[in-house]
């Protein structure tokens, strides 16, 4: 597979030594676009496993994660870090029950079924497993109750696995290795990364400070973290209309 093309759906792919990541589907306007989504499994030092985000299980990913993490009993906590990431984290929890989950502000209200062991917007709990994992907020944006919720989906925790130097981010970032006609219309290049287009409103607070806020976190992101890897949930795709629309 060449680093132009998208990887494979629900397949284990270990991207660097103990980090893995698995691709989803993730479908709109009726279908007809599959934007995609994430998850990824972190081998601790200790030997236990982090899952981050989740995915729709099939049968066959459920086995690769058995067979990886011991039937789920090396897995520490799973980590939700996208606040409206939430549709596979009850079918999640249904096939690991007895697992931790820490999710966002968002995650605990949207979904409080889950005993959610903790919030990732208190810093101890983005701590609880540094300095292997790193976890950062951006700046300059809201994180604990993005508005309007239909729209602003800029804002999710960065997270950092320092030994494989793999850096884990949802929709604040995405790329296109084959931009189709709607996504060029919106700025998108074949093989660019770019940031999510709600930057430009309502991503960032409606402040003349909130830009540069924002870059200046980033900058620091890119001095403080050595990363040669980067996982994401958008794979934006050429796509083509069905005749019968």
């Amino acid at each position: 597979m060449s680093s132009s093309e998208p990887p494979p759906y629900n397949e284990l792919i270990e991207v660097a030594p103990g980090f893995f990541n698995v691709r989803g589907h993730f479908k709109m306007l009726a279908g007809i676009v599959d934007i995609g989504t994430q998850m990824s499994i972190v081998r601790l030092r200790n030997g236990n496993f982090l899952v981050i985000d989740t995915v729709p299980l099939t049968d066959y990913l459920k086995s690769e994660i058995d067979r990886l993490t011991d039937s789920g009993s090396k897995i520490e906590g799973v980590l939700g870090l996208h606040p409206f990431h939430t549709l596979a984290f009850r079918p999640f929890h249904n096939a690991y029950p007895k697992l931790k989950y820490y999710g966002c502000p968002r995650h605990l209200r949207k979904i409080p079924e889950i005993c959610w062991s903790g919030s990732l917007n208190d810093a101890d709990t983005r701590r609880k497993w540094a300095p292997e994992i790193e976890m950062r907020i951006p700046a300059g944006a809201e994180f604990i109750s993005p508005l309007p919720e239909s729209s602003n989906h800029f804002s999710s925790v960065f997270l950092f696995h320092q030994p494989s130097r793999t850096l884990h981010v949802d929709d604040t970032l995405m790329y296109s290795p084959n931009p189709g006609f709607f996504t060029k219309l919106v700025g998108f290049k074949a093989g660019a990364m770019v940031f999510q287009p709600s930057i430009k409103g309502p991503g960032l607070y409606p402040t003349a400070d909130a830009p540069h806020q924002f870059r200046n976190w980033m900058r620091q992101i890119l001095t403080d973290w050595n990363f040669d890897n980067i996982v994401h949930c958008f794979v934006v795709e050429s796509f083509r209309l069905n005749s019968e629309l």
